[in-house]
């Protein structure tokens, strides 16, 4: 096991007033946070090729081999010449056209002062040349270009060398996850490989001895499993390679072994069910018995019953410790706290440190009412009225009403120390960014 290992044990013995049946959050999420810190550092890289980058984590920073742009060059198509070719206080520049380059030539003649060059977006700029003029502002009479002086300044229309990048400058930042932007970057500076976070293995699976699959028959009293298909979305949309576990019984035996099986192929492993006080919610009590889980319920809703904590794997590694997130059985409970919890552990334990979630303020259309002592996560939705942007929370607030997480835009936040909203109140709202 690796030397800057933290067990939960000593994440937890630094917590003040820590009471595992209502800890906040804010707490939880602090303690998932310092859980996941090791596996970031840790964990090895890989090479891929550019066209397989986007959405995974940068390795290492990325360092320009090159001037971006290479030279300087046109930023538009025009008339490049020298500024001191203008006429005084003259009103009216003539310039003679000697030649007329495009991205890729060079010019062939030296420019003097009074002459220009035809020049195309992303030519290289003549030596002599440091101003551009639009094409459409210039008119052509017998081989000379004619325009008005006071619409162009000195150094107008041209990109410098090392405007955008500069050799041997950082252009992306270790940890970045890497986007559609960032692949043309990268592309700009020659490079068709880079070094990315090793992908992480996540195993899943729901507990019950009432789940069936799609395409079974639904037998009286039972139900069909929803929250490993949910999951399964989520995690296809991550940079990690993924294990289907399926449907465990009720049984802590069967439970067990499923665990100590996945704990030995995965990092982390993330269930459905079985986590609140029933009698035949074993979750939390086979967790115990075979790793460690130190809390079990966060005063939130939806998502109180959840549980964290970690299972020793039976090989011998380095990072000897798949961590698990025991979600709740409520399928919308299952969405909140994987988007809560798990999404930033996740990103966190690829690399991604920086990860947060796309979280901004808007006004409550309606007042809402809240107990005090628990975040809320109230589904929502965006209307604009009069030029202004609202949220509005769905009217059915049920934990396993699937359809108005497929119908919501948004989370709306409702702090833990808050009590009422009044309308037009500000409150922070987590906008979904394509895995709800």
């Amino acid at each position: 096991m690796s030397d800057n290992y933290k067990s939960i044990d000593h994440i937890i013995s630094c917590l003040s007033g820590y009471d595992p049946n209502s800890i906040s959050v804010s707490e939880a999420l602090n303690i998932i946070f310092e859980l996941t810190e090791k596996y970031s550092k840790g964990v090895c890289s890989e090479n891929v090729c550019l066209k397989d980058a986007p959405g995974r984590i940068l390795y290492d920073d990325l360092i320009s081999t090159i001037d971006v742009p290479a030279q300087d060059n046109a930023a538009m198509d025009g008339y490049a010449f020298s500024y001191a070719s203008l006429n005084g206080n003259d009103k009216t520049t003539q310039l003679r056209i000697r030649e007329s380059i495009t991205a890729g030539e060079l010019v062939t003649r030296e420019i003097q002062e009074g002459d220009c060059v035809r020049i195309m977006t992303g030519a290289k700029m003549p030596r002599e040349c440091d101003t551009v003029i639009p094409q459409e502002f210039v008119s052509i009479v017998d081989g000379v270009a004619c325009f008005n002086s006071d619409i162009v300044k000195q150094g107008d229309n041209r990109r410098k060398r090392g405007e955008d990048l500069r050799l041997g400058k950082s252009a992306l930042r270790r940890g970045r996850l890497i986007s559609s932007s960032d692949v043309g970057l990268i592309a700009s500076l020659g490079i068709s490989d880079i070094q990315v976070f090793k992908k992480l293995c996540v195993g899943y699976f729901s507990t019950g001895n009432e789940l069936r699959s799609p395409g079974q028959k639904l037998d009286e009293g039972c139900i069909y499993d929803s929250n490993s298909y949910t999951i399964s979305a989520m995690l296809e949309r991550l940079p990690v390679n993924v294990l289907d576990f399926g449907i465990v019984e009720d049984d802590p035996l069967l439970l067990e072994k499923l665990l100590k099986n996945a704990a030995s192929k995965t990092d982390l492993i993330v269930t459905s069910g079985g986590v609140s006080v029933g009698e035949s919610d074993y979750t939390k009590q086979v967790m115990k018995s075979i790793g460690n889980v130190e809390f079990w319920k966060i005063a939130m809703r939806p998502g109180r019953p959840m549980a964290v904590g970690t299972i020793e794997k039976s090989d011998s590694q380095d990072i000897g410790q798949a961590i698990l997130f025991g979600l709740p059985g409520n399928p919308v409970a299952v969405m909140v706290t994987f988007f809560i919890f798990v999404l930033p552990a996740i990103q966190r334990m690829c690399g991604n440190i920086t990860f947060s979630h796309n979280k901004i303020q808007l006004p409550l259309h309606t007042s809402v009412k809240k107990k005090k002592g628990r975040t809320e996560f109230r589904r929502g939705n965006l209307i604009r009225l009069n030029d202004e942007i609202y949220v509005e929370p769905q009217e059915n607030q049920g934990s396993g009403i699937l359809r108005s997480m497929s119908e919501a835009d948004c989370l709306i936040i409702l702090e833990h120390d808050a009590e009422n909203y009044e309308a037009g109140e500000n409150v922070d709202v987590l906008i979904f960014d394509g895995l709800h």
